[in-house]
């Protein structure tokens, strides 16, 4: 009886103490710079209802634009059913799956960063630190290379099991089922892998001619090509690892403070590790066995989210589930208009918009630029 009655007092202590440090964290923001208090809840109710708007308009536009431009008004009548025969065509059997897909991509990236971050309690951490990507360009190379399959189905599901094998050993190496392992290990853990994985991967491309040209084009992520069978092969994955990320966003926010707050607020400290780490290996996974690695999505959305609405992941993780597609879908319009009428990977658009942004980000908030 004494010992329950002592747990449940320093769980009520440990709980005030987390309430009053993220009221002071929030009043500091709020009053950051000698500005006026703004509510916390209408600034993020207020992002969800931009991201929103801009979601609608870039997904008209991602219809509209293409080697053969659409006016608006021919698209919404392709959607309705209506207008020419070509003009249907080209929107509901080109441009809607890739739209589509291109949503569900930056949704489950961004997600998985935010997780990611929120799980390390590292602002820069990406989902790629599990091998996700590296395990993914393990598979399809070596599938290339032993079976000689080139088709974007084929790439699916060979990607989609090497993340998910890599996830699982960086799981083990970096102990995360352990009750002593720590967020720092499972990040060397992956980093060693990846190391590993992506030096053997780049040992068989420069030896094999056919290898290295398949390869290249995969491992600048694109849409291209991409059909509604697809999505359909990874939905139901980025749909569970949302759910588990979801479920999982009011723990994170007790785990911020620690492993040891976490565990006196009555979190399993363990259970949440691992549900997590599931989590982004199924949203990681699916979207890079889909689309092929794509860079800044994972790491900067959500950082740029946490900005904005401040750190508590029970926000974090909706504005990031809007504001990951609405970044992916400005890079996939923007990679069909530079070069038109031809157009260049979604993903060497990502990485250029998102580098020079994120270092923007820094220099703004450090008041130099880090090199």
């Amino acid at each position: 009886m004494c010992m329950s009655t002592a747990r449940v007092a320093v769980a009520s202590a440990v709980r005030r103490e987390l309430s009053s440090e993220v009221t002071t964290a929030t009043l500091k923001a709020d009053t950051a710079g000698s500005r006026p208090a703004v509510s916390w809840f209408a600034r993020r109710s207020g992002s969800i209802l931009v991201l929103l708007a801009l979601l609608v308009g870039l997904a008209l536009l991602s219809l509209a634009i293409g080697s053969n431009l659409l006016p608006f008004r021919d698209v919404i009548a392709a959607l309705q059913g209506e207008g020419t025969v070509e003009a249907r065509r080209v929107v509901l059997d080109q441009r809607l799956p890739r739209l589509v897909l291109a949503i569900i991509v930056g949704a489950a990236l961004a997600v998985a960063g935010a997780l990611m971050q929120a799980l390390t309690r590292n602002p820069l951490a990406d989902p790629g630190i599990l091998g996700v990507n590296a395990g993914a360009s393990l598979a399809v190379v070596t599938a290339v290379a032993v079976i000689g399959n080139t088709s974007i189905w084929f790439y699916l599901w060979f990607a989609l099991a090497g993340a998910a094998l890599a996830s699982a050993a960086v799981f083990i190496l970096g102990g995360a089922a352990s009750r002593h392992t720590s967020p720092s290990r499972l990040v060397l853990a992956g980093v060693a892998f990846s190391m590993a994985v992506t030096s053997f991967v780049q040992l068989v491309i420069i030896s094999d001619q056919k290898v290295f040209n398949e390869f290249r084009f995969w491992s600048a992520g694109s849409l291209e090509f991409r059909s509604w069978s697809i999505i359909g092969a990874v939905i139901l994955f980025i749909v569970a690892g949302l759910i588990l990320a979801l479920w999982s966003a009011p723990a994170l926010n007790a785990l911020a403070l620690g492993d040891e707050t976490g565990a006196a607020l009555g979190i399993n400290v363990k259970a949440l590790r691992i549900t997590v780490l599931l989590s982004i290996t199924l949203l990681a996974g699916a979207a890079t066995a889909a689309v092929g690695p794509i860079m800044f999505v994972g790491l900067g959305v959500p950082y740029l989210v946490r900005a904005l609405v401040g750190p508590d992941v029970r926000w974090v993780l909706p504005l990031s589930l809007l504001a990951g597609p609405v970044f992916f879908l400005v890079a996939d319009v923007l990679a069909r208009v530079v070069v038109m009428p031809q157009e260049i990977q979604t993903g060497i658009m990502t990485a250029l918009l998102g580098g020079p942004v994120f270092v923007a980000i820094i220099q703004r908030s450090t008041g130099r630029l880090l090199v």
